[in-house]
């Protein structure tokens, strides 16, 4: 019987410390994706090639990342839940009151969210209403609309995040 509560209790431990690790994996993927786009690619492209090349290369490089990052939102939004289950249990053991009744803790989640949600909106703006031939030759391109406003998101969303791990604990 010890033998099997200590498995049970090894993976109530190994549970969520893999899934944070996969939660915050992909978010590292995504956001050093995005700020590999926006720090190393685009720029170097505007002084390396012609502008009419361009928008032709850097949508070949978006449309790979694309791909990826449309896991990683799944992933993060199911490892983002399962998350708040296991912050919301560590929570009540500490103080017998659940996750609800931690104004602080519940502020910062509530600011995070909300630049989740931005960051989704626009990545979803790219793959649903971004169509092809959108840049004219006379504007200058972003490989993703509001791309450095998309990598400060990302920036404070994971600002939220250390502070959120230092809310509960």
């Amino acid at each position: 019987m010890d033998a099997l509560q200590s498995i049970t209790t090894d993976l109530n431990t190994l549970i969520p410390i893999v899934n944070h690790w996969f939660h915050l994996l992909s978010a590292i993927i995504w956001i050093g994706g995005l700020a590999f786009l926006v720090m190393a690619v685009t720029p170097g492209l505007e002084k390396a090639v012609p502008k009419d090349q361009i928008k032709p290369i850097t949508d070949i490089f978006y449309r790979h990342y694309k791909k990826v990052a449309g896991i990683l939102v799944v992933v993060l939004l199911f490892t983002g839940g399962v998350n708040l289950h296991y912050v919301n249990q560590v929570i009540t053991s500490q103080t017998g009151s659940g996750i609800q009744y931690h104004s602080k803790y519940l502020i910062v989640f509530m600011i995070k969210l909300l630049l989740v949600l931005g960051l989704l909106t626009l990545f979803l703006y790219t793959v649903i209403f971004k169509s092809e031939d959108e840049a004219d030759e006379g504007e200058s391109y972003e490989v993703i609309p509001f791309q450095r406003a998309a990598l400060w998101m990302g920036f404070f969303i994971i600002l939220c995040a250390s502070a959120m791990k230092h809310l509960h604990q």
